[in-house]
């Protein structure tokens, strides 16, 4: 290979691997020797040659992305850096634009690390974020603009996260020492051993049991970002409880239960995207309830099960059959929470039409879109929690 091509693909691997992709020497061997066959059409080609080698894991394609269009647009990363640098007038500011999917861990991979020669920059300005400590400013941060570092963090956090204590009493009793309730037949029982002439009361208690937890969770594109790392969550919560019971869905719904209860996190999700051909694919929340209802509702929501559907709403394929079967979800569990990333905007309207379906049959409607969101859904499902507002609200917020 002519030119500094194989030097800047190593340099992209790199960057790669420093934004939390598993790229190794064989990976840039092969790249080296796909490019430098020179068969290649244009920046299309090259683009989803190098992605079938680096990526291996569909939750990577975000990141991948973003360092692909960086590094191979380095004339427009510039220009926004000029951009931002020069002065703007009053009044011809423009609102902040959303930050995209792993924009902020491609931006550290790029960035040329610390020369050791150079002396530590002294900061003389104070600002308030400084009283604040990194563990409460992780906490409010949100998913897609975490860095990789904090999304780690954000996973130590997660399994640290306090579970909802939401046991409900069984109608069966167990045996206990004091009580307030006498077991009659145990009673007889021990008099009868010491031959009648005491009694000694025996008392018992009913059981209690965590009721079932049943998570539907979108992978559609627009959820990546959200549903891997609320994939941790229902991880962390199938290693402390027994009835947990994990679905994806983009286009087709998949049971990821058996793959979630592997002990490393990490290898768990691997094993999730590898069951769901579908991961970041399209939406259709129709067709996946449908499934559910139809072959796995009377497998898992017995004993009063709460279902957690994790999805933003924007169906592909819209007709009456969503709000049918979003009712019949309603009518076989327990209490059905759905959570939406899309909460996280103040300025949101249920203006869509699957959002307006789907509202009128959910019990409570929660953002979760950091990890104060996921703490405070481990607090509202809580046997202590009040309910919170009718969900119906929103309808009428939209007009």
């Amino acid at each position: 290979m002519t030119g500094k091509l194989s030097e800047n693909l190593a340099y992209f691997a790199r960057a790669l691997r420093a934004a939390g992709l598993p790229v190794g020497p064989g990976a840039l061997v092969e790249a080296v020797e796909a490019l430098g066959g020179g068969a290649l059409g244009g920046r299309d080609d090259v683009y989803w040659t190098l992605h079938a080698i680096f990526v291996k894991k569909h939750e990577d394609t975000p990141v991948y992305d973003q360092a692909f269009r960086l590094f191979w647009r380095r004339r427009n990363l510039i220009e926004k850096i000029m951009a931002q640098m020069s002065p703007v007038s009053p009044g011809a500011e423009r609102p902040p634009e959303k930050a995209e999917a792993g924009a902020l861990r491609v931006a550290e991979a790029f960035a040329p690390p610390p020369r050791e020669d150079e002396p530590p920059v002294e900061l003389t300005e104070l600002t308030a974020r400084l009283t604040v400590s990194d563990r409460e400013m992780l906490k409010s941060r949100d998913f897609a603009q975490m860095s990789a570092a904090e999304i780690a963090r954000a996973k130590q956090l997660i399994a640290e996260l306090r579970l909802p204590d939401d046991s409900v009493p069984m109608r069966r009793f167990r045996p206990v020492a004091q009580g307030r309730s006498i077991d009659l037949r145990r009673t007889l029982r021990q008099s009868l051993r010491g031959g009648g002439g005491s009694i000694d009361l025996a008392f018992r208690e009913r059981r209690e049991m965590h009721p079932p937890v049943v998570a539907l969770v979108d992978i559609s594109g627009s959820m990546a970002e959200y549903s891997r790392i609320f994939l941790h969550f229902l991880h962390t919560l199938t290693e402390r409880r027994r009835r947990v019971h994990s679905f994806v869905f983009g286009t087709r719904l998949t049971n990821v239960t058996r793959m979630l209860k592997a002990r490393d996190p990490d290898e768990a999700l691997a094993l999730a995207g590898k069951a769901a051909p579908d991961w970041e694919g399209g939406t259709r929340i129709s067709a996946a309830l449908h499934a559910f209802n139809r072959v796995w509702s009377r497998r898992v929501l017995a004993g009063g099960a709460i279902v957690l559907l994790f999805t933003d709403g924007l169906e592909r394929e819209l007709d009456d059959s969503l709000a049918f079967e979003m009712d019949r979800l309603h009518r076989s569990c327990r209490q059905l929470v759905w959570l939406n990333p899309l909460l996280r905007y103040e300025a949101f309207a249920a203006r869509a039409s699957g959002i307006r379906a789907m509202l009128p049959h959910v019990d409570s409607f929660r953002p979760i879109h950091n990890l104060a969101a996921m703490a405070d859904l481990c607090a509202a499902l809580s046997r202590d929690a009040g309910r919170q507002g009718d969900p119906r609200q929103w309808l009428k917020r939209a007009g």
